[in-house]
């Protein structure tokens, strides 16, 4: 293991790649619940909710988001337990499965995806920002986009010279959290009115326009959950015991999924626009509730940069945590401020397509195991998991093209997962002896 702990002879300690101590470890189930509560709201959550309508009617949607959303947070949760169980990191599974030589392929494609999003945020918070000032009869001028691009790429570089577990326990669970339930109460209460206005009965019963699967629109429920699966761990591993990170991060973010894909839905039906922002802002007390949501963004934007300040860490131990979150923080700003971001958005969203078969291979090779740190360093490349996980690349690419009615993600999972776990090695009863 000490190829592992250190960055060759100079004794620098590689923390991604080591096991977390028992004292770091300090997540309770309500930590992991407020945690992924608080991350699975988001703006973007509510767009694509708003997607599955007029295609769908409003019974189809809200069984696609029920069910998706119940099935994508298990597999969230259950790759939360491997890393809690483990103590291993997001880079540390990927080392452990596809050995120490190739993992760094997969994880240096985590951090470009994770350094795509961020930006992205920044610019979602940007945009969101603008428009609240402008109807709020505030600044106009053509130098405020800048600002406030600056401001939010600012407060998270202050956020990262801080302690994670601090940020989790101290403000999300205690401050953060309830304001954002408060504004989605809010937001739920004044759309339910509007559907009130033109008839609950009228909605429930009207008919999808067609054009997408029960199939396809269970898919799309799930790429939210696991858009996460490549950051879940380096969360989980702060975690008492697997059982309690399952359990709340399996109950934090299928609420915030449900919720956030549900009002989605409300908003596409009583309000049709185009722009989800406008659409919020013309609820009453809107202005205050986008403004609470915007300001739960930065968590989301946050958990972005402190997994792939992780991930870097992996790669290059002589940076801390720390360092590389606040280059990373900077780096991301910087970008939002010259990058087309919504134009790049499909290829941040084909990005992200490969780490849907690279946990497909985790979940299957790692779920159950009770040796997962003696993997670390045995070998360089294994090549079984990465022929699955090339094999499960294609099938994803494949699906969306001649079969996408019925979706991408639950076929290559499926497939990824049966072959890695048919092809696992044989596994240890008992934890190694150290």
């Amino acid at each position: 293991m000490a190829s592992i702990s250190s960055a060759g002879s100079t004794g620098v300690t590689n923390t991604a790649l080591m096991p977390l101590p028992a004292d770091d470890r300090l997540f309770g189930w309500r930590d992991h619940a407020a945690l992924w509560l608080s991350l699975g709201v988001g703006l973007l959550v509510m767009q694509v909710g708003a997607y599955l309508v007029p295609a769908l009617g409003m019974q189809a949607a809200l069984a696609a988001i029920a069910g998706g959303s119940i099935l994508g947070a298990g597999l969230l949760a259950w790759t939360a337990k491997i890393g809690c169980d483990s103590g291993l990191s997001s880079a540390g599974l990927m080392h452990a499965t596809y050995g120490s030589g190739f993992a760094k392929l997969p994880v240096l494609l985590n951090i470009v995806q994770l350094i795509g999003w961020t930006t992205f945020e920044i610019v979602v918070m940007r945009d969101g920002t603008v428009a609240i000032a402008r109807q709020g009869g505030g600044f106009a001028q053509a130098w405020w986009p800048v600002l406030a691009t600056l401001l939010w790429g600012g407060l998270l570089v202050a956020l990262l010279t801080g302690s994670m577990v601090r940020l989790v326990r101290e403000f999300i669970g205690r401050f953060g959290l309830p304001l954002v339930i408060a504004s989605l109460i809010w937001l739920s209460w004044q759309f339910a009115l509007r559907a009130q206005e033109i008839g609950w009965l009228q909605l429930w019963q009207r008919p999808g326009s067609g054009g997408m699967s029960t199939l396809a629109a269970l898919d799309l429920v799930i790429a939210m959950p696991v858009s996460w699966l490549p950051l879940v761990a380096d969360f989980s591993r702060h975690g008492r015991d697997g059982g309690s990170a399952l359990r709340g991060t399996w109950l934090g973010y299928g609420i915030a999924n449900i919720w956030c894909y549900s009002l989605g839905v409300l908003v596409a039906l009583t309000i049709p626009s185009t722009d989800l922002v406008a659409a919020l802002l013309l609820a009453q007390g809107g202005l205050i509730a986008l403004g609470l949501i915007l300001i739960d963004e930065v968590d989301n934007a946050y958990g972005d940069l402190y997994s792939g300040s992780v991930a870097g860490h992996s790669l290059r131990p002589r940076w801390s945590v720390r360092r590389w979150g606040i280059g990373l923080a900077i780096a991301c700003t910087a970008l939002a401020l010259v990058l087309p971001m919504h134009s790049l958005e499909p290829f941040l969203l084909m990005l992200s397509s490969v780490f849907v078969p690279l946990y497909g291979v985790i979940l299957g090779r790692l779920g159950g195991r009770h040796d997962v740190p003696a993997l670390l360093g045995q070998v360089q490349v294994r090549g079984g998991a990465v022929l699955i996980w090339v094999l499960g690349v294609a099938l994803f690419h494949l699906s969306a093209q001649f079969t996408p009615q019925f979706g991408s993600a639950l076929p290559t999972l499926a497939l990824t997962f049966i072959l890695a776990r048919l092809t696992a090695a044989p596994r240890a009863a008992t934890a190694p002896a150290r």
